[in-house]
């Protein structure tokens, strides 16, 4: 059971939704303020397209934020013809490397031109969060808490190596535990999570692939069974994460892409990651992140959360911490602000 002493808003910022819960102490859970809205990437995705409709050019200002849906607009939109401006903080969005956004023809200036649809750029979508609290009488909370997927900053190879780099940096340094994955503050390198953390000083920012599956392990069944060792998987709208775990100790992870998966193929790197076997190299040559394994787990116990988690793994448990399998982000960025705010 998780228990704050101060209210929190926590979000939950993937590909396809942003996942938001205000908590506020002595409420249950169940009857806490939740919102599931488009994600910022799909918001901005949106203001690019009308503007390519429209035949306007686009000027990109604000921070560095996730991908996706975003810079696939932004290509149409260079593809049509039509002039994507941006700052240099806004760039980072669509690379790390500024010379190869300026190669995809993206102008890099400060100022907008009279002509551009000027398009905010940030993961963080705090005025219309405050708008919409505002207008059911809800009060924003002071304490924040954010996750969003950062591949760690990689200008000049790939993003997916570098991400699974420093999840491995982490795990070794934390002896595997399952919250070494956590750090507060953010690394330098995560950008992303930097970026959020410039718009709310002292916010916790972390990553949406292990707080989802923290977050699942609040549903007492999970929890229960996590003593004795179990397969967790997160499989989210972007990446699917997955874990071999025997109280809080990792015993292996995989991180795949969800849309390059379909239920045998999940299966079979399942169970490699559980006897041992699978190897990093193999995950990535498929398209994927990679693997790591510290030691196989003999278990047939089976979690799964996250918005594909029926297309993907019908058969296996569903995990619905306090009966909401959306807000499980949300729940894992609660559990971590008691363990790493309130202790």
């Amino acid at each position: 059971m998780i228990d704050l002493t101060t209210p929190l808003l926590a979000i939950d910022v993937g590909r396809g939704t942003q996942d938001i819960l205000v908590y506020q102490p002595g409420r249950p859970i169940e009857n806490s303020i939740k919102l599931v809205l488009p994600s910022p990437t799909v918001v901005v995705a949106e203001k690019v397209r009308q503007a390519t409709r429209a035949g306007l050019p686009v000027f990109l200002d604000g921070f560095l934020m996730g991908g996706g849906a975003n810079t696939g607009a932004l290509r149409e939109h260079l593809a049509r013809g039509l002039p994507v401006y941006a700052t240099p903080g806004a760039a980072g969005t669509i690379h790390d490397d500024i010379e190869k956004v300026r190669s995809m023809g993206v102008e890099i200036r400060a100022a907008a031109p009279e002509d551009a649809v000027t398009i905010h750029t940030t993961d963080y979508m705090e005025p219309e969060l405050r708008k919409a609290l505002a207008l059911f009488g809800v009060e924003y909370p002071e304490n924040v808490a954010v996750a969003v997927q950062d591949h760690g900053y990689s200008p000049h190879r790939s993003n997916r190596i570098r991400r699974f780099e420093l999840m491995r940096d982490q795990l070794d340094a934390g002896d595997w535990d399952l919250l070494s994955l956590v750090a507060d503050p953010p690394l330098h390198d995560m950008t992303r999570m930097q970026a959020v953390r410039r718009q709310a000083p002292g916010a916790l920012v972390t990553d949406t692939g292990p707080v989802a599956l923290i977050g699942a392990l609040c549903d007492p069944w999970v929890r229960q069974r996590a003593r004795e060792g179990i397969i967790l998987v997160n499989v989210g709208n972007g990446h699917t994460l997955c874990f071999t775990l025997k109280g809080r100790e990792i015993y292996g992870l995989f991180e795949h892409h969800t849309g390059a998966l379909d239920p045998a193929k999940l299966q079979h790197y399942i169970w490699k990651l559980a006897d041992g076997t699978l190897t990093s190299e193999e995950v990535f040559d498929d398209g994927g992140h990679g693997a790591a394994v510290r030691k196989p787990l003999v278990t047939d116990t089976v979690v799964v959360t996250g918005p594909n988690r029926l297309r993907l793994m019908p058969e296996a448990y569903q995990a619905a911490p306090f009966g909401d399998m959306m807000l499980s982000g949300c729940f894992g960025l609660m559990h971590l602000w008691k363990q790493l705010r309130e202790r």
